[in-house]
């Protein structure tokens, strides 16, 4: 997901990234295995969130694990950063993801979270498109990830605990825009959402 900064050619380009949080235990999902590589619809939960991601055309896809090991059912094109200090909560996997964001020179990236079966492309591409600092998708129940983040954002994101852009959305609701999606944005946290889906 590329565009052009003003009608300058010679501008830079602004480039933006997915970013599938997908670090945590899942310790409330009573499961025999991690959440997020139970299978719903015929794969695990969180390849449903990074084929959305993929399908949406940004720049680079970008997962970040923690917990449990992701890279057996990741495709080739994704980048995954591991976490070492995922169970300090979901801030941590925010600031890495940001950290190799700007080391790579993009200038937004767009986050979501791997336990989100229902949010499709549809939903990361229009939130991606948007041309605000922040951005957040609304599936009609409020603010909800995916979550655009310009690269101006990135300093104020928490640095501790386990929040991540919603930090931003609570403390400065007038910067968000939000962007009407189709999908749904429940979570799979337990064997009751779960079998929402299966």
């Amino acid at each position: 997901m590329t565009t052009q900064t003003g009608s300058d050619p010679d501008r830079d380009v602004v480039t933006t990234a997915a970013v599938v949080l997908a670090a945590g235990a899942g310790s409330r999902f009573l499961g025999d295995d991690h959440k997020l590589l139970t299978e719903v619809r015929g794969k695990p939960i969180v390849c449903h969130a990074v084929d959305a991601a993929r399908g949406a055309g940004f720049d680079e896809v970008i997962v970040v694990s923690g917990c449990v090991d992701l890279t057996e059912v990741m495709p080739q094109d994704v980048t995954i950063i591991h976490n070492e200090q995922w169970e300090h909560g979901q801030s941590t996997s925010l600031r890495g993801a940001v950290t190799y964001a700007a080391a790579r020179g993009h200038k937004a990236i767009v986050v979501g979270l791997g336990d989100q079966p229902g949010v499709g492309a549809a939903a990361w591409q229009a939130v991606g498109e948007s041309e605000a600092d922040l951005a957040a998708a609304d599936f009609g129940e409020g603010h909800r990830p995916p979550v655009r983040l310009s690269a101006a954002m990135w300093a104020s994101l928490p640095v501790s605990g386990d929040e991540g852009a919603r930090a931003l959305w609570r403390e400065r609701p007038e910067m968000v825009e939000p962007i009407p999606c189709d999908g749904d944005s429940a979570d799979v946290d337990t064997l009751e959402d779960l079998r929402r889906w299966t």
